[in-house]
């Protein structure tokens, strides 16, 4: 007769199966929530310098659509040509030259999947990873009996978890 699995080994089972399949995706998520971290500096970004024609005499505003750039300022205009600290804008011809700061092509992609929007046509695998990190959470206060004491020292982690993602919620 077969004995019926307690719901504390089904957990362990589950927990530990679900993280050996999710190791590449927490890996792909930490490396780029690191480099997140830095999305306001130029830090990991490689200078690429763009050319291309666009329409001739476009207006400032229009400007910085054609380039995907919403703080573009143009500084001075001299014989039909706009200066911007990225480059410049020749309203007679429609050329244009300026540079940009990206990530490299790889880094580049770990951090739009980290940053997926529901409008992005593999939302879902994001939902499904944040719920199983979440089952993780879950999960693991099943792996050892509530009466032993590495689950009570468990419990002061937690606590002591907690009350630093408080910290750094409200700071």
């Amino acid at each position: 007769m077969a004995r019926k699995k307690s719901t504390s080994l089904k957990m362990r089972i589950l927990h530990r199966y679900l993280g050996f399949f999710l190791a590449g995706i927490m890996a792909v998520y930490a490396i780029s929530g690191i480099v997140l971290i830095f999305r306001d500096s130029d830090t990991f970004k490689n200078t690429v310098v763009i050319e291309k024609t666009l329409d001739p005499n476009l207006s400032a505003p229009s400007l910085a659509k054609a380039v995907n750039n919403k703080r573009l300022k143009v500084t001075k205009e001299e014989g039909g040509v706009l200066y911007f600290s990225e480059g410049t804008y020749n309203s007679n011809t429609g050329a244009v030259v300026y540079s940009k700061k990206e990530l490299p092509f790889i880094l580049d992609k770990l951090t739009h999947f980290h940053k997926a929007k529901s409008g992005d046509p593999l939302y879902f695998l994001n939902i499904f990873f944040g719920l199983s990190l979440l089952f993780f959470v879950v999960s693991s206060f099943w792996m050892f009996i509530p009466s032993s004491p590495i689950y009570r020292k468990g419990m002061l982690f937690v606590a002591g978890g907690i009350v630093l993602a408080l910290i750094l919620l409200f700071v």
